[in-house]
């Protein structure tokens, strides 16, 4: 299912971060008494009403004609065009500027559902003073106070309330569904336009249903398969290319919707930071993830140059090392033929069911080569094992007291579950639950 998107808009200094850290419940955003101290856009998941969203603050909107300016007003522009619904922001102690009257005209040429939040509105005698926003035509307008928490009920409520429908269609019966994932410029269109390309393959476009996105059908070694697409750079052509942050929305975008995630990185440029924040997602979604190392056309790619190069690979991605790593050119299409059959094996590993009677084998010879931990002179007794869920596969132990199951007990467990039924390419979930 896909996850709403809000934007949180407005002009500097009307308290957007510190709406923005309330709602996700951490201070993530910099928040400080100077207007443009957010540039960037800033993602977060947010929950209301049992529905969970992902939210963006932005940088203030300014229509002054200053590089910075102009940078921060793109980005807040393409929060709003990824946006379902937007909290447009105003200080209630200002009233409506001529800079809240130029946002507004920016958001009404969006056709997205706005609501107004109308901030810094501490005391309650000061709710009348929110009337005056009705003149900006976007219907009621909520009284809120970030340093205080009031009115984020009432607000979100009207947010939640606009929530598209979710029109994601059934998955077709065996297709495997893997989108590409990473940077801006690792190759991720000319990597999907080579496995396209490829000999004996039938194409044809269905209609996704991520907005502006076309899914693509492909068919490869009698395998169904849909390529998510996930570049969307586009909509809006240098904008989109001149900035790594636009990624990360299209990616947990994608990332909601596969089977396999296709994480790539850059032969030429090395590992970014941005690589490990973008995988990231993919791993706490528990999707199957397969590591693609892309341009290996551009390096000295001996066996040597390789090793290397997955040793670096893995210091930085160590909760990535149940993830295969490819190396191949989607130019040259050199090692091409490699990818497929490791999108299947992880594909087919994270749908993986375990025998009970099996699994169970398993963690006694496990418990026999290393005995269960103590704590404070008690011993964490492992009574069984069972497998619970797939995709990914997850197994709950019953065990005397769930506190005993030390984190690097867990781990342990978890390499002799991986060691037995081989879940290369997907992340395993164990949980320890006292039996009732």
């Amino acid at each position: 299912m896909r996850k709403s998107v809000v934007a949180i808009v407005g002009r500097p200094n009307v308290g957007k971060s510190t709406i923005f850290n309330r709602l996700v419940g951490e201070r993530i955003s910099i928040v400080e008494d100077t207007p443009g101290v957010t540039r960037d856009r800033i993602y977060s998941e947010a929950e209301w009403l049992n529905q969970t969203f992902n939210i963006i603050d932005t940088g203030g909107i300014e229509m002054v004609d200053e590089p910075l300016l102009n940078q921060m007003r793109q980005q807040a522009e393409i929060a709003i065009d990824e946006a379902d619904v937007i909290i447009f922001m105003l200080n209630g102690r200002e009233g409506i500027t001529a800079a809240d009257e130029e946002v507004a005209k920016l958001l009404f040429k969006s056709n997205k559902p706005v609501v107004l939040a109308v901030n810094k509105m501490d005391n309650p005698e000061m709710r009348e003073m929110v009337y005056e926003f009705y003149a900006l035509g976007f219907g009621q307008p909520f009284p809120i106070s970030g340093t205080h928490g009031l009115g984020l009920g009432d607000m979100l409520d009207e947010v939640v309330a606009h929530f598209p429908e979710n029109e994601e269609t059934e998955k077709e019966d065996d297709t495997i569904y893997f989108s590409l994932i990473g940077r801006p410029n690792v190759g991720k269109s000319s990597l999907v336009n080579a496995l396209l390309n490829e000999n004996r393959v039938i194409v044809s476009e269905i209609e996704g249903t991520t907005r502006d996105a076309i899914d693509t059908k492909l068919r490869k070694d009698d395998q169904d398969f849909v390529i998510i697409d996930t570049a969307g750079m586009r909509k809006r052509g240098k904008v989109y290319e001149s900035t790594e942050k636009y990624s990360v929305l299209r990616a947990l975008r994608a990332i909601e919707r596969s089977d396999v995630v296709l994480v790539l990185i850059d032969a030429e440029t090395g590992i970014r930071e941005q690589d490990k924040k973008i995988a990231g997602y993919a791993h706490e979604a528990g999707r199957a993830i397969v590591i693609v190392v892309n341009k290996w056309d551009t390096v000295d790619s001996d066996e040597k140059a390789m090793k290397d190069f997955e040793t670096k690979i893995r210091a930085h991605f160590q909760y990535l090392d149940y993830a295969p790593i490819v190396f191949l050119s989607a130019k040259t299409k050199k090692r091409l033929h490699t990818l497929i059959p490791m999108v299947q094996l992880a594909s087919e590993n994270h749908s993986k069911r375990v025998q009970t009677n099996v699994l169970n084998d398993v963690i006694m010879d496990a418990i026999a080569m290393n005995p269960t931990p103590t704590l404070k002179g008690r011993r964490l007794k492992v009574l069984y094992a069972t497998q619970v869920a797939v995709k990914p596969p997850s197994f709950v132990v019953f065990v005397n007291d769930p506190e005993l199951m030390h984190f690097s007990y867990e781990r342990f467990l978890e390499n002799k579950i991986r060691d037995a039924f081989d879940f290369a390419g997907t992340p395993i979930k164990i949980f320890a639950r006292r039996r009732q």
